[in-house]
């Protein structure tokens, strides 16, 4: 398995030799849950009680793929990053962004390559612009395999304020959420098919030894209007192999990011070049 191919210099980059470090494997416990993802209808967070993510404890589908009931999946991840807060994790989206090896260290074998408009990059070079801001409001086409030699696949992500994709904005940075990004996604589709509409919801609470992140994706959906719609007509199915390889790419990249971004944070964050 080889891993992705890297823009030219950049072997002369600080964070170059996150590229070619050992990766940790995915957890037993998630990959023994990966040969029996599918969960039951119900147990999954319905697209309009996103903002139960901020309520204390858990909720019942916190890792898993589950059913909905309008149609679709939810895909559910939760990772614990230890000697990280949440800052790091608003930091690491908003850093990420400005070369496509920085999103390469971040999953060697699947990330490809990572594209911002020109007319929206100058927002991460500037330092009077918060990181909570420089992951709103902006669009990245990101080219990824889900599974690892794969071909890459081409998807938009159309990060958003909290408060325009129904999230209560007066909960982030606070005991209840200590990051959040979320964003409209379309997965680009061979022609002839539609699009996958997909939202996207990262989100952290911090905990006494780092913190722990927790994801959502909503497949079919996109937030219009500040409500969950799902898009896919009635005679088109998502097949499960489809949701569970998401699933899995979530455990792997994620997985990757716990280990490395303690230590990239700490030699990296004053570096937006």
């Amino acid at each position: 398995m080889n891993r992705v191919i890297i823009p030219a210099g950049s072997e002369l980059k600080t964070y170059y030799k996150y590229y070619g470090r050992s990766l940790r494997d995915i957890p037993e416990e998630k990959q023994e849950m990966l040969k029996h993802p599918l969960g039951t209808i119900g147990d999954g967070l319905e697209i309009d009680d996103r903002n139960d993510l901020f309520k204390e404890g858990y909720l019942p589908g916190e890792i898993g793929i589950f059913p909905l009931k309008a149609g679709g999946f939810c895909v559910a991840n939760r990772t614990i990053f230890y000697g990280c807060k949440g800052e790091m994790l608003q930091w690491w989206f908003a850093w990420h962004g400005t070369d496509p090896l920085k999103y390469a260290i971040w999953d060697p074998y699947d990330h490809y390559d990572l594209i911002i408009p020109e007319s929206e990059k100058h927002k991460l070079h500037d330092p009077s612009i918060s990181n909570a801001d420089k992951c709103r409001e902006i669009h990245h086409t990101v080219k990824e395999s889900l599974i690892p030699g794969d071909e890459p696949t081409e998807i938009e992500i159309f990060f958003r304020k909290p408060s325009v994709m129904g999230f209560e904005e007066k909960q982030i940075f606070t005991d209840h959420c200590s990051f959040l990004v979320c964003a409209n996604v379309e997965i680009v589709t061979p022609e002839g098919v539609p699009n996958m509409p997909v939202v996207m919801t990262h989100m952290s609470r911090d905990i006494a030894d780092g913190c722990e992140l927790r994801s959502r994706f909503w497949l079919g959906y996109q937030i219009q209007e500040g409500n969950g719609v799902y898009l896919l007509p009635e005679n088109m199915d998502i097949p499960l192999p489809l949701v569970t390889n998401l699933l899995q790419h979530n455990f792997f990249e994620f997985t990757n990011l716990a280990e490395i971004l303690k230590s990239v944070y700490s030699e990296e964050k004053n570096n937006w070049e």
